[in-house]
């Protein structure tokens, strides 16, 4: 395969690009999901905080791809009170990492992280937010 971009001028994806990858992820998701998002909120930012660092115990912001920060729907009901609202977090700079070390697209590092996240959210369990991200990947084709 020959590839005609002259990388030599090429800048990295700004969070802008990564705003609008996460917002074409979002929706590929079924209706019928992003439906139960709520006042979900979605921040791309180049790094965690190092106060998220250190509540999470890690040593380089790299390791931190995307956050799920609030209280999920399954507990949502419990009494607790929200003093902020649900919100997920994406990494430009650690995400930019994972998809220079990988063979996906930067689309599909985005949607790989968003719908982790967003899983959080609902409370489920790694292998229903890997069926979602199958289920979101057959509709990008």
């Amino acid at each position: 395969m020959t590839r005609d971009t002259n990388w030599s001028c090429a800048a990295p994806p700004d969070l802008e690009v990564l705003e609008a990858l996460a917002e074409a992820a979002l929706m590929r998701l079924p209706e019928a999901f992003r439906r139960r998002f709520g006042s979900l909120v979605i921040l791309v930012e180049d790094f965690p905080d190092d106060e998220t660092l250190a509540a999470m115990g890690l040593e380089s912001p790299f390791d931190l791809l995307g956050l799920y920060q609030g209280v999920d729907l399954t507990r949502s009901g419990s009494g607790d009170l929200l003093t902020q609202p649900n919100m997920i977090h994406l990494y430009r700079r650690p995400i930019l990492d994972a998809w220079a070390e990988g063979e996906d697209s930067l689309g599909a590092v985005v949607t790989h992280v968003l719908i982790h996240e967003i899983g959080h959210h609902f409370g489920l369990s790694d292998e229903a937010m890997e069926a979602i991200e199958r289920a979101a990947e057959h509709s990008a084709d």
